[in-house]
């Protein structure tokens, strides 16, 4: 096979990837603990003008992977065309058979790809496998932002852990609530708005046994998105109310108690009985029992997982590195007071050196508000 390739192809491959990239994020919420990913097919240049002739994506957990969509999509029309993916092709049988071989089979002629897939099924092999039935395959085309789509999916294939986005809502002068503690609400409706199509996506919502108690908050994104995520409450001693929201809705919709070593056996065995799971760390170390529940979480396939507060769980998040990604609303009041909380309590650092680096990704006014994304710089 000897695909003609357009006089400016780089050009033209990144073209490819970038709607291959729009398309992926069609998944989302949608094909967790999945990937998202998104393939292009072009016509031959000596044939239709490298045009684009179909597209697909992963669209639903265990269907129809991006390649296997575009393929079905162009039909015979494929046969010398070119592939563009944001992921490496697996190559393995899972819930879907192998995308190299359906590739082969379709007579691709070339395959850009964008980042390698880190399942230790594929990893490499996928691409070597379209290089030895000697297919042309072009790697890294907008590496970075596909590995950034992907961020969540590599964290638990790598590190068994979900992804943990930190969500918080303070004043200009960085309060999350006055010295009297009331905080509803400081951010806008639209900010709000925000946060309940980000929770209709998640695959969990965690906060601590203090905001339950401060706010007895119900968790649950309005209206329900594609996902309805797991509660989960941080509650070292089982402090949680039987009367709460989140325990009167448990059976409708899981809570998860993740406990402390030493909490009453009467207070899990009430929390059990009312509906909710109760999951009992081992470690007495505080820091040791976050570990330990992420992993609990990890072999769960949950993949991304917000946390909602308050200080102490977001400091103790900070204070262990287990925080990913920000999403921080700052609305435009000043609240002051030296006894009004700040949004990340915990040890802290002690020299700004130090200090945690966000890399924004995105900025908005929802509101009045300001919103800010970002995510954690490592190393």
């Amino acid at each position: 096979m000897h695909p003609v390739r357009p006089p400016d192809a780089d050009a033209f491959d990144e073209h490819l990837m970038r709607r291959a990239l729009e398309l992926a994020r069609r998944g989302e919420g949608q094909v967790e603990p999945n990937p998202m990913v998104g393939a292009v097919i072009a016509a031959p240049a000596d044939t239709g003008g490298g045009r684009i002739i179909a597209e697909g994506w992963h669209a639903v957990f265990g269907g129809p992977h991006a390649e296997v969509a575009a393929l079905a999509a162009a039909g015979a029309a494929a046969r010398g065309g070119t592939l563009a993916v944001t992921l490496e092709p697996c190559c393995h049988h899972g819930k879907t058979p192998p995308c190299t071989a359906a590739i082969v089979a379709a007579g691709i002629a070339r395959v850009i790809v964008a980042s390698r897939d880190p399942f230790p099924a594929v990893n490499g092999g996928g691409i070597d496998e379209l290089r030895r039935a000697g297919i042309e395959v072009r790697t890294g085309v907008c590496e970075q932002e596909a590995r950034r789509l992907i961020a969540p999916f590599r964290m638990l294939v790598e590190q068994q852990r979900p992804w943990m986005i930190a969500k918080w809502a303070m004043s200009l002068d960085g309060r999350v609530a006055t010295a009297a503690g009331e905080s509803r609400w400081i951010s806008s409706e639209q900010s709000r708005a925000i946060v309940h199509e980000l929770r209709g996506r998640m695959d969990g919502i965690l906060c601590g046994i203090g905001t339950v108690l401060a706010d007895d908050p119900l968790l649950t994104a309005r209206p329900a998105g594609p996902r309805q995520p797991l509660r989960i409450v941080l509650d070292t001693s089982a402090r949680l109310p039987i009367e709460s929201r989140l325990v009167r809705s448990a059976r409708e919709i899981p809570v998860l108690v993740a406990t402390g070593p030493k909490a009453p056996a009467d207070r899990l065995r009430a929390l059990a009985a009312a509906g909710c799971e109760v999951w009992q760390a081992a470690a007495a170390d505080p820091r040791d029992r976050l570990h330990e529940l992420l992993a609990e979480l990890g072999s769960r396939r949950l993949t991304n997982v917000l946390v909602e507060g308050g200080p102490t769980v977001l400091g103790s998040l900070a204070d262990a590195s287990l925080v990913d990604e920000v999403w921080a609303f700052v609305a435009p009041t000043i609240i002051g007071g030296a006894a009004s909380p700040s949004p990340v309590a915990g040890t802290g650092i002690a020299t700004l050196a130090s200090a945690t680096a966000i890399e924004i990704e995105h900025t908005d006014h929802p509101g009045g508000d300001l919103f800010i994304r970002g995510v954690v710089r490592r190393g």
